[in-house]
């Protein structure tokens, strides 16, 4: 949270300490805190240095005063004499009942600590899913069990066990995160280069990508989508789905090399809800299936006409808005003329929050580039971390 002035985009900004051990932990830190030497980057025993401009050093010492002034209680370094001149701003704790009192990224070297209770972890998750910004997440712990919870349930980019969470290596921690962090893909993920050139779908066996154990099967919406097409009359969307299913990327997985003691896995998750926008029925089939096939939610505008026998597990994934209703998606699948398409990059443009790629069909193979409608993320795991005690290895979280 202090390397690099806490100018890091991965820097860690909120500490989410257990009950049990905050009281020790924070004692340990503060007294870390006293060691650190601040002053000229330029001197090799510097430990922070100055923040980047007045504006942002301003703003740094405007939050921390905000916060104190709601009752928070705060501890900081001491700034030595020759810290007097520059944008220099004193390494900070800050205690915090909520993730609701952060309204923002604070981007500097000050970081919050939020106690929780023991059953209290998964509301913990839950605040930082919705606080929107998913670049990188870090946990410590020895139970495996706790561990694979929460970096199932996280939606960060990349999630580091047991190790810090800066420093990622391309090829080896592909980095890129998502929601208010990030739309994709990942820089030094298998999928870079197939972005830069604007591919569609090619195999996943040629992204260096294996099967995921246990994940042959793709959704159950989109298997029901699947067999429903293969009736008599809609062969058009029964070619899709075969071209869906092969290009999919949510049962594929990378191992990346690594140094020894470290392991590193690159997997594939839903995007999340993906707005369909298309002038006619045939055509929202086709992005039906594309986002069924990476086990997206579908969003349809309140005037969508879709055939009436659709499936019921088709039928139940799907989110209908009200007229004159704005939803926060994850991207928008459009299809359309010039025109339409222009007016659909400019809604989303418009729209608060995160970012909304718009996404059209490849004009060779009219099909869906299936990795813009999935998240890549990270799982990297200092398996040294788990020696000492190796009956902590076996307990239930």
């Amino acid at each position: 949270g202090f390397d690099s002035a806490g100018q890091r985009c991965s820097a860690l900004r909120v500490l989410c300490l257990q009950h049990d051990i905050a009281g020790r932990v924070l004692a340990m830190l503060e007294a870390a805190m006293g060691e650190l030497a601040i002053g000229n980057p330029a001197h090799l025993a510097t430990d922070v240095g100055p923040v980047i401009d007045e504006a942002a050093r301003a703003g740094l010492l405007a939050h921390i005063e905000r916060m104190r002034g709601l009752g928070c209680r705060v501890f900081q370094c001491a700034l030595p004499g020759e810290a007097e001149v520059g944008c220099f701003v004193p390494p900070t704790l800050i205690e915090i009942d909520s993730l609701a009192a952060l309204t923002g990224e604070v981007f500097g070297p000050v970081v919050h600590v939020l106690r929780y209770a023991p059953g209290e972890l998964d509301s913990v998750v839950e605040a930082i899913n919705a606080s929107g910004y998913g670049l990188t997440f870090g946990i410590h712990s020895r139970i495996d069990e706790r561990i694979e919870a929460v970096s199932r349930r996280i939606r960060a980019g990349n999630v580091y066990v047991n190790r810090n969470m800066v420093g990622a290596v391309v090829g080896v921690q592909p980095f890129g995160g998502e929601g208010l962090s990030g739309t994709g893909p990942k820089a030094g993920g298998p999928l870079y280069l197939v972005h830069l050139l604007g591919l569609a779908n090619p195999p996943p066996e040629s992204l260096g990508l294996a099967r995921r154990p246990g994940g042959d099967a793709l959704p159950a919406a989109f298997a029901a989508l699947e067999t429903w097409a293969a009736s008599p009359g809609r062969e058009a969307l029964a070619e899709a789905c075969r071209a869906y299913r092969a290009a999919s990327l949510i049962a594929w997985e990378a191992r990346l090399p690594g140094p020894t003691g470290e392991t590193n896995r690159l997997f594939f998750a839903p995007r999340g809800e993906v707005l369909c926008r298309a002038g006619d029925e045939a055509a929202l089939l086709e992005q039906l299936a594309a986002a069924l096939a990476c086990g997206n939610t579908p969003v349809l505008d309140a005037g969508a006409r879709l055939p009436v026998a659709l499936p019921a597990e088709v039928a139940g994934r799907l989110l209908r808005l009200a007229p004159g209703e704005t939803r926060a998606v994850a991207a928008v699948l459009a299809a359309g003329d010039d025109g339409l398409l222009a007016a659909i990059r400019r809604e989303a443009a418009a729209a608060g929050g995160a970012l909304q790629p718009v996404i059209g069909a490849d004009p060779l193979s009219g099909r869906y580039p299936l990795h813009r409608l999935c998240v890549e993320r990270v799982v990297t795991v200092n398996t040294t971390a788990a020696g000492g005690n190796t009956s902590l290895m076996t307990l239930a979280g």
